[in-house]
């Protein structure tokens, strides 16, 4: 572990911010219609910050910069290369459905608005201070408004990004609050040094609480968590479908390193309160999720609230890390929430993949009977898209079943009667689950297609192939998901050392 004023902390996001800048000036002498050049120059961009940022979680270092407001270590560099990873792979799906629809006509916006909101999601995840985190969570989120509200001539995006601004504003002023509280309880913004303060029992317990209270409100709406959910489905149904997969993939990622942050490394002393927190909100989203993605139509809807289901089990994982006091939970029950956020997200790149593949000029594939017969019209695709729907319900081989295995296992090693509890509550809800996820694999594979579907899916090169590698992941990870759960595992063993030491 490494404490010094560094600016090693930060060369990814200079890098990201100098070439968000250096590419909307090359953009405004860009002519075409799908902003080739633009499109490149962001491709190169990410592809380099992710590598970067491999590089330094593979030397396993823990780096404070900037007095501790930035800190640089495995699990957050890790979760911004696969965040950088994911824009990557959304661009790519989205850039002709953005085109066909005139997003890109007026100027490169979606790419630059994308970089900036991935520049937010490296702050966020990179923060060590409470300002900074906030800081980060406003520039990804205000980004986040612009791109639901591309489409300007269109109601339904404005809509949806009216109500996105709107609540997103509510949860920021929640967060901000209780962080305010905690603060001044503890009087320091620095995550370690909150720690300290919590830890040392000195601080009215109350006071703490009433903040956390606030704080586990602002993340639980970052994450989508029921009750505070209800911007979801509105923003995933209204927003473009290539922005939905902007909001939808990397996102998730910072939403569940802030968590880590806050709870895990500036409040940990203070788990045995945010964890009865956690159980109502996972059990909560586990049951209307999975009911209410039941009777959806809309594809995209029914993803949101599978989205809402799919956060129930991260939730779940992070209250199993500390049990009657003692941390020893904590290093498989984290790593299995890492695992499963990361897993998550490279199944819903391949599920809003197919859809945007089908999508066409006047035409938006987002009901579920859109994908009637799709097997008859692609074989390939019609298979990524069941290999998607098989690991989001938890169907081996796929990763999506790791995934689940390895919270239901961290949940049954806290060997206490409610946490089996749990582990049999959120079993039954899988099997809920499973039934919306295979109608959708029915109607691809037994519904004739419907009249006047062209026979022929049009697709780039580029999307034909990453998409093929996205669904080869699934199996390949759910089949030999050590390396990845390795991985996760030790990055969350290295922050927890940061807490002892």
């Amino acid at each position: 572990m490494i404490d010094t004023f560094s600016w090693i902390t930060v060369y990814p996001e200079i890098i990201l911010l100098v070439m968000a800048c250096v590419i909307a000036l090359v953009d405004l002498g860009v002519k075409t219609p799908l902003r080739g050049t633009t499109y490149i120059l962001t491709l190169l961009t990410l592809a380099g910050v992710a590598a970067l940022q491999a590089f330094y979680a593979m030397q396993g270092e823990t780096v404070y910069g900037f007095g501790k407001m930035v800190v640089s270590d495995p699990m957050g560099n890790w979760l911004k290369c696969f965040a950088a990873v994911a824009l990557m792979v959304s661009l790519v799906y989205g850039r002709p459905y953005a085109a066909d629809r005139d997003m890109m006509s007026r100027g490169g916006e979606y790419f630059t608005l994308s970089l900036f909101s991935l520049l937010g999601i490296f702050v966020m995840i990179s923060g060590h201070n409470f300002l900074v985190i906030y800081m980060g969570l406003e520039l990804m989120t205000l980004s986040s408004y612009a791109l639901v509200a591309l489409r300007r001539d269109d109601a339904t995006s404005t809509e949806a990004a009216m109500k996105y601004f709107v609540l997103g504003a509510l949860a920021s002023g929640f967060l901000l609050y209780g962080l305010s509280m905690i603060y001044g309880a503890t009087g320091s913004l620095t995550l370690n040094e909150v720690f300290q303060a919590i830890a040392s029992r000195q601080v009215k317990h109350q006071v703490l609480v009433f903040g956390l209270v606030f704080i586990v409100a602002g993340l639980a709406f970052k994450l989508g968590a029921v009750p505070f959910h209800m911007w979801l489905p509105d923003v995933y149904q209204g927003a473009p479908t290539a922005v939905t997969l902007l909001i939808g993939a990397a996102p998730q990622l910072a939403a569940f390193a802030i968590c880590m942050r806050l709870l895990v490394q500036g409040m940990l002393p203070l788990a045995i309160d945010w964890q009865q927190m956690l159980v109502v909100l996972a059990v909560g989203s586990l049951l209307v999720g999975n009911f209410a993605a039941i009777a959806q139509t809309n594809l995209k809807r029914m993803l949101a609230f599978s989205t809402i289901a799919q956060m129930g089990f991260v939730l779940l994982a992070m209250l199993a890390g500390v049990v009657n006091g003692h941390q020893f939970n904590a290093e498989s029950a984290y790593g299995a929430a890492m695992f499963y956020v990361i897993t998550y997200v490279l199944t819903t790149l391949a599920a809003f993949g197919i859809i945007l593949l089908l999508a066409r000029q006047g035409h938006e594939a987002e009901e579920i009977s859109d994908l009637a017969g799709l097997n008859q019209r692609s074989p390939l695709y019609a298979g990524v898209m069941a290999l998607a729907m098989f690991s989001l319900a938890g169907i081996p081989p796929l990763v999506g079943f790791y995934a689940k295995l390895a919270v239901l296992q961290s949940l049954m090693a806290a060997q206490q009667t409610s946490y089996l509890v749990l582990t049999v509550f959120a079993v039954l809800a899988s099997l809920l689950a499973a039934f919306y996820y295979l109608r959708v694999v029915k109607v691809m594979y037994f519904d004739a297609p419907n009249v006047g579907m062209p026979t022929a899916i049009v697709a780039g090169t580029d999307a034909r192939i990453v998409l093929t590698l996205n669904g080869g992941l699934l199996l390949v990870l759910g089949l030999a998901p050590g390396g990845l759960m390795t991985l996760c595992g030790d990055a969350i063993a290295s922050l927890v050392k940061t807490l002892v030491s």
